[in-house]
């Protein structure tokens, strides 16, 4: 999913528009590994100011704990680092916010859904049942709270191969 995001962010910046991204995904931050990005976040004195690269502003946990230190949080103190990612920071003139979600249907959906406007959902999974059985159950999560699928992405479907371009089911 951050794959996804991150691409499609960086997208949606090459074709003009101004583009910012929250890695919502509080305890499993990777939008900053993704993007090749190490840097402590500043401040202007009243709003946190995003990270910058390849025409991204980017705020994320990772910015603000070590590699490896674990985020042991309940839902509560989620909430508010979420609230931060949105309120607190100095987002200049954004044409889009990407926010790359964690998995399932917990506390960073619900969460978000209640706080601020949502556009839609791009829902990415595998082929295999487990990963499937996940979107399901995220698809009918959106649903119920009104949030419209833009679409669904799959990964690693099957292999084209460059040369003779046939499609070959590599998980099945």
């Amino acid at each position: 999913k951050t794959t996804v995001a991150v691409n499609l962010a960086i997208a949606l910046a090459k074709a003009g528009s101004r583009v910012g991204v929250i890695d919502a995904d509080i305890y499993g931050p990777n939008v900053p590994l993704m993007l090749g990005m190490k840097t402590q976040l500043t401040t202007d004195g009243q709003k946190i100011l995003p990270a910058e690269k390849y025409g991204l502003q980017v705020i994320s946990m990772g910015f603000l704990t070590a590699d490896d230190a674990p985020i042991i949080w309940r839902g509560p103190m989620l909430h508010g680092a979420l609230q931060q990612f949105f309120r607190e920071v100095r987002w200049v003139d954004l044409d889009y916010l990407v926010i790359d979600m964690p998995p399932g249907t917990g506390d960073v959906a619900l969460s978000l859904s209640q706080s601020v406007p949502v556009a839609g959902a791009i829902l990415v999974t595998t082929p295999q049942v487990v990963s499937l059985a996940d979107t399901r159950r995220a698809s009918a999560m959106y649903k119920k709270l009104n949030i419209p699928i833009l679409g669904i992405v799959e990964n690693m479907s099957y292999f084209v191969c460059p040369n003779c371009r046939h499609e070959a089911d590599i998980f099945g």
